[in-house]
């Protein structure tokens, strides 16, 4: 569908590449289930000439995944296009993924090749590619540093040789929006034959703008876009599922596009990577931290106890939570106070609740978050100060 972005989905191979993020066979392999329930369209599961650790992974999850395409990264390299389609065997929906670099720096000191020997290994790569799966992807590392005239003469080259997606990574994480969108524009512009190929973007998040750049990528034209749960990654990590989903999701009156992940699995994916890999997000991680529903300012409390739709833009079910959280601390008010309280059955008067308050604003300024048990000490206080001048009139629901 024209309207539709596929999300290619490469925790398990990119994702697993950041240090501490490495993966066993069994754990990529519930991290796999896990996505196919999210409904990713691709994933990536590993890079299979990288080990025989990987290379039996990927052959795994290619058996028991039936509803997303399964990807495996080769360089272009015959060993590593015949050691990926072999780990592919079983999978219900195969993709090789093909790369190698197009930038002068890269092809000058990493490859030492000149830009004839790498169009003629792309297209080796992808022809031989294709003689096993339909399904390939061809991926010019380095895009975003790259010559755009050659990058139009190797993907018109690699689409005239099978390749049915071609990728245009920002591997360093170096483009900024506007550029990176222009660039994507540009190939859709100076391809000749680009209709026949979807156009991916893989974008770093060096500068802190892989999200960004990959929307201005989608505005621009691209129709895939490859990230990760958590945005891991290789250094500062890819770009964000659950931000570029969310994102998509919550403008549609912008973009006008769609995708097929069901976002109710968007926390519980974000949750199975952390207990996997012992990393958790930071609190305010956009979406899936611990603060993305949190509320603890006394403002916002009060208007998201009358409205959430005054501080939330997203409902917290719609990523798979059940509510969001009125965090109880020095920012809080009364109101936001009163409301839990009477969550835990207690009905106060005025005069009442400027009592617990009082005593409420003392204790947070002690301690960063005040709990239901301290709640109740500051009613007992106040209930027992009712007792002695004779005025009991706090009860309980």
């Amino acid at each position: 569908m024209e309207n539709q972005i596929n999300i290619f989905d490469t925790t398990l191979r990119d994702g697993e590449q950041s240090p501490g993020f490495s993966m066993n066979k069994s754990e990529k392999l519930r991290m796999a289930l896990q996505l196919e329930r999210l409904n990713v369209d691709v994933m990536e599961a590993g890079f299979p000439i990288a080990s025989d650790g990987d290379y039996e992974t990927v052959k795994e999850i290619g058996k028991k995944i039936k509803g997303s395409t399964v990807a495996a990264l080769a360089r272009t390299a015959t060993l590593d296009i015949e050691r990926a389609a072999s780990a592919l065997e079983h999978a219900a929906r195969p993709r090789i993924h093909t790369f190698i670099a197009t930038s002068d720096i890269h092809m000058k000191f990493k490859l030492k090749k000149s830009r004839e020997e790498v169009i003629e290994a792309a297209a080796r790569a992808v022809e031989l590619a294709c003689s096993y799966y339909d399904d390939v992807e061809f991926s010019a590392e380095d895009a975003s540093r790259s010559d755009p005239e050659f990058l139009y003469e190797i993907f018109e080259t690699v689409i005239d040789a099978g390749a049915n997606v071609i990728n245009v990574p920002d591997t360093v994480g170096y483009a900024l929006p506007w550029e990176y969108g222009r660039l994507i524009a540009n190939i859709r512009k100076n391809v000749p034959n680009i209709d026949k190929a979807v156009i991916s973007v893989h974008c770093h998040n060096d500068l802190g703008l892989a999200v960004a750049n990959s929307l201005e990528a989608i505005r621009n034209g691209a129709q895939q876009v490859e990230c990760t749960i958590n945005g891991i990654g290789e250094r500062a990590g890819n770009a964000s599922l659950e931000e570029l989903v969310m994102a998509i999701a919550t403008r549609q009156n912008d973009f006008r596009l769609s995708t097929n992940i069901k976002t109710e699995e968007i926390c519980a994916s974000s949750r199975l990577l952390a207990e996997i890999t012992g990393h958790g997000v930071q609190p305010n991680k956009a979406i899936v931290g611990a603060n993305a529903f949190a509320h603890e300012a006394g403002i916002h409390q009060h208007g998201v106890l009358n409205n959430p739709l005054t501080y939330e833009i997203m409902t917290p079910e719609s990523v798979g939570l059940s509510c969001n959280r009125i965090v109880l601390g020095k920012h809080s008010g009364r109101f936001a106070l009163g409301k839990k309280l009477e969550s835990l059955g207690y009905k106060l008067n005025k005069d009442e609740l400027n009592q617990v308050y009082i005593r409420f604003t003392t204790l947070a300024d002690e301690k960063k978050v005040v709990d239901e048990n301290d709640l109740r000490m500051l009613l007992s206080e106040v209930i027992e100060y009712k007792k002695v001048s004779g005025d009991s009139t706090v009860s309980q629901a």
